[in-house]
This record gives structure tokens, C-alpha cells and sequence, in this order.
């Protein structure tokens, strides 16, 4: 198994797609929260992988929501709005994502990435 999964330090938490591909993984030790937050953002990763919308946008509201002073909750907040535009086409989800940025998170990179919209 470490060698499948290119498994480089302890703990890895793999989760996995029901074909046992690799959906998202989480390396070394978290506290909690961080950890908590990390295997949420992994089920959300797993539904984007199969192009499941609206549960991959639960998922990652869910870390914004539980977990907002996680450095995982920037990360989800990014990827919920691309689940919403992924599932509309609505290039308003965007631009509300990026106003959502500006207002929290401020100083990340995935408000860098969101700063285009």
C-alpha cells in the first residue's frame, strides 16, 4: 500500500472513491478541527470527482460553516462556489464568491485565486 499510494510520511489518511482511486489525502498530524475539516473537504473532492454538484457544495459549506478558522475553510469556501457555478453556469456565483473573499479570508491564496472574479 505505501507504494500504490506514494505514501511518504505518517499519518496518511487516504480517502478514497468507491473504484479506489485516490479522492484526497491528508499528511501528518492536525489538531481536531484541522483534521475534521480536512476529511469534509476530501468528501467534497470525491463528489466533484464524479461531478456531484450539490452534495460537493454541501460538503464544503459544511467546513465553512463547522470550521471557519481552519486553514482548510478558505480552501472549501473556494471550491463551493466552483460547485455552484459548475452546477448553474451562473457567472454571478463568481463574482459573489470573490465579494465573499474580499469580505473573509482576505489574506489567503485562495482569495488570490478568487481575486479574478
Amino acid at each position: 500500500m505505501w507504494k500504490r499510494f506514494n505514501i511518504r510520511w505518517t499519518p496518511t489518511v487516504l480517502i478514497l472513491a468507491p473504484d479506489g482511486a485516490e479522492a484526497y489525502r491528508i499528511e501528518g498530524f492536525l489538531p481536531r478541527d484541522e483534521f475534521l475539516a480536512r476529511l469534509r473537504l476530501g468528501l467534497g473532492f470525491m463528489a466533484v470527482n464524479q461531478k456531484n454538484w450539490q452534495p460537493a457544495r454541501q460538503e464544503f459549506e459544511s467546513v465553512v460553516a463547522d470550521f471557519p478558522n481552519t486553514d482548510a475553510a478558505p480552501e472549501a469556501l473556494y471550491w463551493a462556489g466552483v460547485a455552484k457555478y459548475s452546477s448553474s453556469h451562473d457567472a454571478t456565483e463568481l463574482k459573489a464568491l470573490g465579494k465573499q473573499f474580499k469580505e473573509r479570508y482576505t489574506n489567503t491564496s485562495w482569495a488570490k485565486r478568487a481575486s479574478i472574479w
